[in-house]
């Protein structure tokens, strides 16, 4: 029998609600983020974008609960993480988000195979499952062969990707790339968005882009664009589609 309760759809994977982040303090504070409320459904492929210092990466810190919001609420995976303790935030970062950043951030006396499978170490994953997780990974995305090499001995697009599987094993609810192409050539780029489209639809795991990048925001489905801290516009697309208001200079006020 049906139930009569709630049927309301799938909860938003994040949902933040007149979100503030303000550096310093009276005439000086800069309101980075300006209440800003959002929700990006499960498996959404969504770009931020805008002018530098629109506030693009503070909204992403926090999203991550890598930084506090002066006032409003974000909800990741359905979990208030404003009331979260610093061990909770890290607990939901190591279980339900993935992170993908401009430097790469791999750990140069570490493998290529070691750097991806260190999220599934810390959960405490069996050494023979972790890499046979990472090793399938990696020839879905164009690394495998190369699991022994240091990053030092890897391209920087080839380093990106292994970012990305880091991001991706043990299935998050959420992918955080906060510029992820910034370094790489055109090839390179396409490539790693290439692989990045592709987990998406095939793992259904949500990604949000803070980005620049023109070829990110052509392949991203839905842009929200801020400016000054604020959501200037907010729209779905279809991939490949750039439009004129993405790039709009921002008028002097």
């Amino acid at each position: 029998m049906a139930s009569n309760g709630d049927v309301r759809g799938p909860r938003p994977a994040v949902e933040t609600h007149e979100l503030w982040k303000t550096f310093g303090e009276g005439e000086t504070a800069v309101h980075a983020v300006q209440n800003v409320s959002l929700a990006i459904q499960p498996g959404e492929f969504v770009a931020l974008c805008g002018p530098s210092g629109s506030g693009k990466t503070t909204l992403v810190n926090l999203v991550g609960g890598l930084t506090d919001p002066t006032r409003g609420q974000v909800r990741v995976d359905d979990r208030d993480v404003g009331t979260m303790s610093e061990r909770e935030r890290a607990q939901l970062r190591l279980e339900r988000i993935g992170f993908v950043f401009q430097a790469y951030n791999l750990l140069p006396v570490l493998s290529a195979l070691e750097n991806a499978e260190f999220p599934l170490m810390l959960r405490g994953v069996e050494r023979e499952e972790r890499r046979r997780e990472v090793s399938k990974l990696f020839k879905r995305i164009g690394l495998g062969g190369l699991e022994d090499r240091r990053p030092g001995a890897l391209s920087g697009g080839q380093q990106q990707r292994v970012a990305v599987a880091r991001a991706v094993l043990g299935a998050p609810a959420l992918v955080l790339a906060d510029e992820p192409t910034a370094n790489l050539d055109t090839q390179a780029s396409d490539a790693l968005l290439e692989v990045m489209e592709n987990l998406n639809q095939e793992m259904g795991v949500t990604f949000i882009f803070c980005t620049h990048d023109p070829r990110v925001m052509r392949r991203a489905r839905r842009l929200i664009r801020l400016v000054d801290g604020h959501v200037e516009r907010d729209a779905e697309k279809e991939p490949g589609a750039l439009p004129e208001w993405v790039l709009e200079p921002v008028e002097a006020g």
